[in-house]
């Protein structure tokens, strides 16, 4: 299957138009036809009905599989001109915006360093295609538990830091002042779902045995002021690691007692980092 073909594909059907698709890929509407016609010939089955621009059946199946392939072929390249390609000044690092904690940001290099936040799911895919040197993410997980990432390029990691997780209470919550609560008695307050953000509500329903936690507000961003400020505001309630909400006005944070988990943070990189990317891997080893 040409890679060529296959990211025609998904641009023809992620905007429901060839004309558009042409525009975005720099290719005149005949030449996109044209990829669709010879993958389809290809595959022996038709993908994408006309009038209008949707995926056929077989179309959504092949959806399913060309993210993840485009991702690795992009990763092999990326691998490979990683290898080949002298170390350069400077360290790009891609971090969630909950894994940036205080012996995080205390090992930085003191120059030359472009962070980017960006969504738990996007790391480990910057680091596998080389956008970043070097990756963080955070997420919930049993005390001394690796991170559940995705298999998206052969990447190492290794566990940075392990914390309390604690909930965000607004002030004046029946519930603000205990000294500790259970996930389980909150299943069915007023969540915010922030999954870039507060720890994913997913997380929370898989430790309480696959239900509960409905969101009442969903947050598509990554600052986690904005988030407390939400709490605060009588919106709903949010997962953070206990020092992300230590000190945010209005609201309160109650250590979570049980289940018994930890905020967990990785370091994720691709082959042997150099330079600053591998100083950097070294202090946070």
């Amino acid at each position: 299957m040409d890679p060529h073909l296959l990211r025609t594909f998904v641009a023809v059907a992620r905007l429901a138009s060839f004309s558009e698709a042409a525009r975005e890929l720099g290719y005149t509407q005949s030449a996109v036809s044209q990829h669709i016609a010879a993958l389809e010939q290809d595959l022996g089955a038709p993908l994408l009905t006309r009038r209008p621009v949707t995926p056929t059946a077989a179309g959504e199946r092949l959806l399913e599989h060309a993210a993840p392939l485009l991702l690795r072929l992009d990763a092999a390249r990326a691998d490979v001109t990683r290898i080949a390609a002298a170390p350069a000044y400077g360290l790009t690092l891609a971090a969630s915006p909950t894994a940036l904690g205080a012996r995080v940001l205390a090992a930085l290099p003191p120059a030359g360093v472009t962070l980017r936040v960006v969504a738990r799911a996007d790391v480990p895919a910057a680091v596998a295609t080389g956008t970043a040197e070097i990756g963080l993410v955070d997420g919930l997980a049993a005390p001394s538990d690796p991170l559940r990432l995705p298999d998206v390029a052969p990447l190492t990691t290794h566990g940075v830091s392990e914390e309390p997780v604690g909930v965000l209470f607004p002030d004046g919550h029946p519930l603000a002042g205990r000294d500790a609560v259970r996930l389980a008695d909150l299943a069915d307050a007023r969540w915010i779902d922030a999954p870039d953000t507060a720890l994913p509500l997913p997380h929370l329903r898989a430790a309480n045995g696959g239900h509960g936690f409905r969101p009442a507000l969903r947050y598509e961003g990554v600052d986690v002021r904005m988030l407390t400020a939400l709490v605060a505001a009588g919106h709903g309630l949010a997962l953070l690691p206990c020092s992300a909400g230590e000190g945010a006005a209005g609201v309160r944070v109650v250590p979570l007692g049980a289940p018994r988990v930890v905020h967990r943070v990785e370091c994720v990189y691709a082959g042997v980092p150099a330079g600053a990317a591998g100083e950097l891997v070294g202090a946070l080893g």
